[in-house]
Formats: C-alpha cells, structure tokens, sequence
C-alpha cells in the first residue's frame, strides 16, 4: 500500500523524542542547529540510551542544551536503560494513553507528546491547540483578531479529522507564505 499522507515513522523512537525535547521552545531552525551539534556528540555512532549516559553534563550543554532539559534526556535514557520504560510498546497504545504515559515523564507535557505522536508514531489526526504556530496559523486563515481559546481551536480542528495531522502541516508551511 502507498502512504500519501507523507507520514513516516522514523526508525528510533529514543532518537526522535530527544529531538522533540531539545526543540521545545526553539524555533525550527535554532533546533535543527542544536540538535544537529548534539548529534556531533556520537561521531559514526548511533544515539543510544547508554551512549547518552555516557556523555559528560557539560559536553552536552556545550552543543546549546540547557540542563534542564539534559536532566529530562538522561532521566528518560536511564528509564530505557533500567527497562522501566519501552518506547516501541507506545506504538500499539490509543493517542490518548500514548499522550497519558509520555506526560509521566518529567520534561514532556501534552505539545512533546502530541509532537511525538505527529512525527514519531505517524499517527493521521493529531491536532495540537497547545502549538505556537498552529495557533497563529489559524489565526492567519481565519483572519481571527484576537488568540482563540484552546476550545475553539479543537472546535475549529474537528473539520479536518480524521486527517489532523496532515492540516497541521499545511498550516505549518501557510506561515512561510506572504
């Protein structure tokens, strides 16, 4: 079968929530910079759980993360480690446990679990009010004047269900438009 939604699911799960955590709050760019030095930390080496445990404090804070968010990496690393957690048992979970079980962790709240389940999971029809962009997005096509409520957002969003995720992109890239 042909995926035409454009969603795929990246190979490691470890890897691709350490990038959502390092992004929080960054602008595209300025994430795919510092994730881009942090992954500089494992020349012709895969990032794996214990690799990252390995990796001094410091080493990590000098590729432009912040050690708030090093503690939330190496917290979830060492959860891997001791197999208290399973990233890859998350596929087979409803989107609302997936997001119930990633929120345990410290340092993930709803956007890096609605993230992971857009761009990790591929899962079509994710819509997250919580989101900077999407909300001016919105705002933009439906010339609202002032920030609608998150309420309105998931009001506005249920038109697009079951393809959510696919109109978040769109949404995404209408803000690169004039």
């Amino acid at each position: 079968m042909v995926n035409i939604t454009g969603l795929v699911k990246p190979e490691d799960p470890f890897i691709d929530l350490v990038e959502t955590i390092i992004n929080q709050q960054l602008s595209d760019k300025a994430a795919a910079t510092i994730f881009g030095r942090f992954k500089k930390l494992f020349p012709e080496e895969k990032i794996t759980a214990e690799k990252l445990l390995k990796i001094p404090d410091e080493k990590i804070r000098e590729a432009g993360i912040s050690y708030s968010k090093i503690k939330y990496i190496k917290g979830i690393a060492q959860q891997i480690k001791n197999k208290k957690l399973n990233l890859k048992n998350l596929e087979n979970l409803s989107d609302e446990d997936v997001i119930n079980e990633l929120v345990k962790l410290k340092g993930i709240g709803a956007w890096t679990a609605e993230m992971y389940l857009m761009f990790t999971l591929a899962r079509p029809d994710v819509f997250s009010a919580g989101d900077l962009g999407l909300q001016n997005a919105i705002v933009k096509l439906y010339k609202i004047k002032q920030k609608p409520t998150r309420e309105r957002l998931l009001e506005i969003s249920i038109k697009w269900s079951p393809y959510r995720t696919t109109a978040s992109r769109i949404l995404w890239r209408s803000l690169d438009l004039k």
